[in-house]
């Protein structure tokens, strides 16, 4: 690891910097999606502070019919980080009151300057890097005077670390997924007739279009990943609300989504009896949104899974849209499934955002 050296900014706040790397001649980041290499002293991931990292990054991840953790959170002693440089998440942890090996070891890679600042400053407790050792790599430095101190900080931005981690692996999965030409035709049919915009992986196709309907799908031997897109006249903020949303759904779930297009008996229906639905508001491209996250399953209780929706407003052309991405798969595990549909689900544009006169 390179030295770091810590500066003061605008006398508040402090980054890191060292010499710039040429990201051109590194190697590329290995390691499976959701994967974070902790490098922290042995007692202090047994202890308190540990307990702490599992409890942030071990959350469970919202809206999936089986419990799964956020991240793969794996441990690694100090003495060993030379094996896993290249890895595609790293965060480095260590207080300055613990003295085992493993913490001086994260020590010496600090300058003295550098030390005494983290001593100073116990408002101070993380920096980031990319590209450190390959292409391709976040690495998060978390830092404190004492462990008290940083278990204080890890507390208060428990939420914002997983925000950070969650961005950064939509952003590889944007570059992988979008990296080659989308599906040109379903693009263009959105853009021409619908005069709105989703960037939809190659691999995905139309299922069936209707005047107020588009159902995309891609179906492997391992699953089955559907989109949607409904909309209708925009009256009142009402519509917005959680349980109109979700009766909306319903209303176009039974009309359109059958399990079998030839047998329209078995359609979708929102699981309410055994899940809770997960209801938030957010912004979708500086669009307030209505964000539901809950399970699906047919209405003969063969078939489930979790999908993803927002409901959000197109003002110049008065619709509301109503954009959702589920997914069957059974026997898997479906996080990183649901992260690649609502990084999908991230890339809708309306007509306004497109600068496309209503009509």
């Amino acid at each position: 690891m390179n030295r770091i050296i810590l500066l003061i900014v605008l006398s508040t706040s402090l980054i890191a910097c060292n010499k710039k790397k040429n990201s051109a001649y590194l190697p590329k980041a290995t390691g499976k999606p959701g994967d974070i290499i902790l490098i922290m002293d042995s007692v202090q991931w047994r202890g308190e502070l540990g307990k702490e990292f599992r409890m942030i990054f071990r959350k469970e991840v919202p809206g999936l019919p089986q419990t799964e953790p956020m991240f793969n959170v794996i441990w690694v002693h100090p003495s060993r980080l030379k094996l896993l440089t290249q890895i595609r998440n790293l965060i480095y942890v260590f207080t300055l009151d613990q003295e085992t090996q493993g913490s001086k070891t994260l020590r010496r890679d600090f300058t003295p300057e550098a030390l005494a600042k983290i001593k100073s400053d116990t408002s101070y407790f993380q920096f980031s890097r990319q590209d450190e050792y390959a292409k391709g790599q976040e690495v998060l430095y978390l830092f404190g005077d004492t462990e008290q101190n940083l278990i204080r900080h890890l507390r208060q931005s428990s939420q914002k670390l997983i925000d950070y981690f969650n961005d950064v692996e939509r952003k590889r999965l944007e570059a992988n997924l979008f990296g080659t030409k989308a599906t040109k035709g379903v693009a263009s049919f959105l853009h021409k007739e619908q005069g709105i915009e989703l960037r939809v992986p190659i691999g995905y196709v139309v299922a069936d279009k209707q005047n107020d309907f588009i159902w995309l799908r891609q179906i492997d031997a391992a699953s089955d990943k559907d989109i949607f897109i409904t909309w209708r006249p925009y009256e009142s903020e009402y519509q917005l609300l959680p349980d109109s949303v979700l009766a909306w759904r319903d209303e176009v779930a039974k009309k359109y989504l059958f399990e079998d297009p030839e047998n329209p008996i078995s359609y979708l229906v929102t699981e309410r009896e055994n899940f809770d639905v997960i209801a938030r508001q957010v912004t979708l491209n500086k669009h307030f949104a209505m964000q539901i996250r809950a399970l699906w399953r047919t209405n003969t209780f063969t078939m489930g899974g979790p999908f993803l929706g927002y409901a959000l407003v197109d003002q110049p052309r008065g619709r509301l849209y109503y954009i959702e991405g589920f997914a069957y798969a059974p026997a898997r595990d479906k996080r990183e499934i649901m992260r690649e549909l609502e990084t999908i689900l991230g890339t809708f544009r309306t007509s306004e955002d497109l600068g496309i006169t209503a009509k």
